[in-house]
């Protein structure tokens, strides 16, 4: 289990091209990510739970809906250039998402132009990669999945205090004064011991 804390982290490959998808999956894997490769924006979405109204065929093989809420996605990388859905689009849907605003992109792309990489870091995303992606470029990815990561736990832990009736608040708050009281206490006692022990020390 020596990969576990490494695993934790989950990441959605979207790329039209399956050499491409098959080339970054095997490189997270080697870094013991878990990874999910689909070949459009539309399956990312539905993977993610962002259902698109009337733009998925109910013929196009899917995912569960429910998947999203039983594996948890921690980074999506793009490609640039996708037929159907470009990846202006799919960050839009993403970030204007309640429940996924803060979940982080990469963008991946085979042409070096600054207008479209600052174009794409304006609108949310965190890095852009060239492509061929290289296993030096995945050192990027922790520190945003990190960072998103304990966001997420402090606003989990900020709604569970909201939701918290108000017998259970006065049970904290009492929790937390007595705490205080017993520190103080504490402080008291090192206080009349130390003030003994100069006196006698005179």
């Amino acid at each position: 289990m020596g990969m576990a804390a490494e695993s934790q982290f989950h990441v959605l490959v979207v790329d039209e091209n399956i050499i491409d998808r098959k080339l970054i999956e095997k490189l997270l894997k080697t870094s013991s990510y878990q990874v999910t490769t689909v070949d459009s924006g539309t399956k990312a979405l539905e993977f993610l739970g962002l259902h698109q109204n009337d733009t998925i065929s109910p013929n196009t093989p899917s995912f569960s809906p429910n998947n999203h809420q039983d594996v948890e996605v921690n980074l999506v990388i793009t490609y640039y250039c996708m037929p159907g859905m470009t990846c202006y689009v799919l960050l839009k849907k993403i970030k204007e998402s309640s429940s996924l605003r803060n979940l982080p992109m990469v963008i991946m792309s085979s042409e070096n132009v600054p207008s479209r990489i600052t174009r794409c870091l304006e609108e949310g995303a965190e890095e852009f990669f060239l492509k061929p992606v290289r296993l030096s470029d995945l050192s990027k990815l922790r520190p945003p999945m990190l960072k998103t990561k304990f966001k997420d736990q402090h606003q989990k832990q900020e709604e569970k205090a909201a939701f918290q009736s108000p017998k259970e608040q006065k049970t904290k708050q009492n929790l937390q004064q007595q705490q205080q009281q017993c520190n103080n206490n504490k402080r008291k006692a090192i206080d009349e011991e130390l003030s003994s022990l100069r006196r006698r020390t005179r």
